[in-house]
């Protein structure tokens, strides 16, 4: 059994899964209170099966939300310390995909990353075929736009998706479905399959850039 978590932007999931067979998953969208309720989510989801029987804990381990990436991490190293249960962390973006393996498109993740940016990566789906066309990276609107003409159809999901599809105006574009749009810990668990498992004190978030604090901090000191 694996159970796998995601806390990386808005909303908020977590899911038990035995391969492909899904135990119990949760889902929640209710803004970022994820230390609030992402531990309990978690609890109701196990549903009194002990976490020393988990395989391993895959986790969206960035990018997205600073805040929401290290209350994911962070509550999943907690829980994996005791067993040193091994942990698997997951791309959001590459999760967010996982959602369109049915489609046969190519998959535009997208996160807000502010001021027109987005946090990104484009991902080929059809045919039983899922390959990755692009690292995660920050990338503007001017340059997604650039990229994207380039093919057939676009499926546009992630936090970001109904930004940026407001702003990027190609016809070969459409926005995911209510459903699809956000990344969900079903995905993640998909998305875990055949990744390398690492002990509990080597999982850490990953992010793109630095925090907009850090940012600010930098212009104040002139670097």
């Amino acid at each position: 059994m694996i159970l796998s978590v995601d806390a990386s932007a808005v909303t908020a999931s977590a899911a038990l899964t035995d391969g492909d067979k899904i135990i119990r998953n949760e889902f929640i969208n209710k803004g970022l209170t994820h230390s609030e309720t992402l531990l309990p989510m978690i609890k109701r989801v196990m549903d009194g099966i002990p976490f020393s029987e988990l395989e391993a804990i895959a986790i969206t381990a960035g990018p997205g939300s600073f805040t929401g990436v290290r209350i994911g991490v962070a509550t999943v190293k907690g829980i994996a310390f005791k067993f040193e249960t091994p942990c698997i962390p997951v791309s959001t973006l590459e999760a967010i995909a996982y959602g369109f393996t049915d489609e046969n498109a190519v998959i535009c993740a997208v996160m807000d990353a502010r001021r027109m940016q987005f946090y990104n990566a484009l991902f080929k789906v059809g045919n039983g075929e899922f390959k990755r066309l692009t690292p995660d990276r920050a990338i503007s609107i001017d340059d997604l736009r650039d990229e994207l003409k380039a093919f057939e159809r676009v499926i546009v999901a992630g936090d970001g998706a109904r930004l940026c599809m407001e702003n990027i105006a190609l016809d070969n574009c459409e926005i995911a479905c209510e459903e699809l749009v956000y990344q969900n810990a079903v995905c993640v668990a998909k998305a875990a399959e055949n990744k390398k498992r690492i002990p509990p004190k080597e999982l850490m978030p990953l992010y793109l850039r630095p925090s907009q604090a850090e940012r600010e901090l930098k212009l104040k000191k002139g670097e």
